[in-house]
């Protein structure tokens, strides 16, 4: 089925790692990281953008930082961040990690700036915006929630955001390839490996856009593998980096009037397309789409990486779950 997705001209290429019970049941590339230089996808080494999985590696961060008794997810953000134009509204990390804060989305093509933005510097994007609805009553998925979120962990830990991350979450889970996109480039500067970013067109694939996701690292920036993603899922069936109270928490639906959102704090919580229970995230973003899956009840990690804006193949996708009847 994957071999046929790149067959097709579906997707230029595609990295997909499946793991039960830590063990690889496939782990395989498809088609091309490069497709000018006709460079194969190798799953364990070919660098391609994660697009949302990287509110899972900000999910991670978090839950380390309450763990560590850095941050307190119920305390208002403005304890982390004063320098916040203050809404008519006070709103908390816990909000902002399960989008129930009121921050509101994209407008126009801000989903693809190309400027050399901190995450500090990006708040001038929507910081004198107004909440689209009082914290905690409305859900809203946006990734400038997670711009909020990152300044506030920066803030608290008193080093960048990216460094906390691959000192407590990337380098103990050996996810030696995952990065976040260079401040000065749109993507990374001096890493092997690095697949091109596509778009689909009328004539095929052709290269995405520039952007500059540094900002925005937290919710849609990182760049990794389809082997690092799944070591990430193998660490929370293990819960052998987090504390399980806490983890346990992060992996668990927020409720908004008493219904649940099926998104906990930086992960989807829900059933996918066959009702079977998972965690993870689907992401797409400009010249990425991805999944991550995590079957708790089956043990299973999926994990799959395609070089390109979304390709329209998630039903394709779906089916993978039939094998885990």
């Amino acid at each position: 089925m994957f071999h046929n997705l790149w067959a097709a001209g579906k997707v230029p290429g595609m990295a997909v790692t499946i793991l039960n019970e830590g063990k690889t049941m496939l782990e395989k590339g498809y088609g091309y990281a490069n497709l000018e230089k006709r460079i194969p996808v190798d799953p364990q080494n070919t660098i391609i953008r994660i697009a949302s999985i990287s509110k899972c590696i900000t999910g991670m961060a978090l839950a380390k930082m309450i763990e560590e008794g850095l941050i307190d997810l119920d305390t208002s953000f403005y304890k982390y961040v004063p320098y916040y134009p203050k809404k008519n509204y006070d709103f908390t990390l816990r909000q902002l990690a399960g989008h129930t804060a009121g921050i509101r989305g994209y407008r126009g093509k801000e989903f693809a700036l190309n400027r050399p933005f901190s995450i500090k510097d990006s708040i001038e994007v929507f910081k004198n915006d107004p909440l689209v609805f009082e914290p905690g009553k409305g859900y809203l998925y946006n990734s400038f929630d997670f711009v909020l979120l990152s300044l506030a962990m920066q803030e608290a830990a008193g080093i960048p955001f990216e460094d906390y991350v691959k000192e407590k979450i990337l380098d103990p889970l050996g996810m030696n390839n995952t990065f976040p996109p260079d401040s000065n480039k749109a993507n990374l500067n001096g890493v092997d490996n690095l697949a091109e970013s596509y778009t689909t067109s009328t004539t095929g694939f052709k290269k995405a856009t520039s952007i500059n996701n540094h900002y925005k690292m937290a919710g849609g920036g990182y760049l990794s593998t389809s082997s690092d993603i799944a070591k990430l899922g193998n660490a929370i069936l293990d819960n052998n980096v987090i504390e399980p109270k806490i983890l346990k928490a992060v992996l668990t639906s927020q409720n908004v009037s008493g219904n649940p959102t099926y998104y906990g704090l930086g992960f989807q919580v829900s059933q996918d397309a066959n009702g079977k229970n998972f965690v993870g995230h689907v992401g797409n973003s400009v010249g990425a789409y991805s999944n991550f899956y995590v079957y708790p009840n089956k043990k299973i990690v999926v994990s799959i990486l395609i070089n390109c804006t979304d390709p329209k193949v998630q039903k394709e996708l779906d089916l993978i779950n039939i094998l885990f009847n």
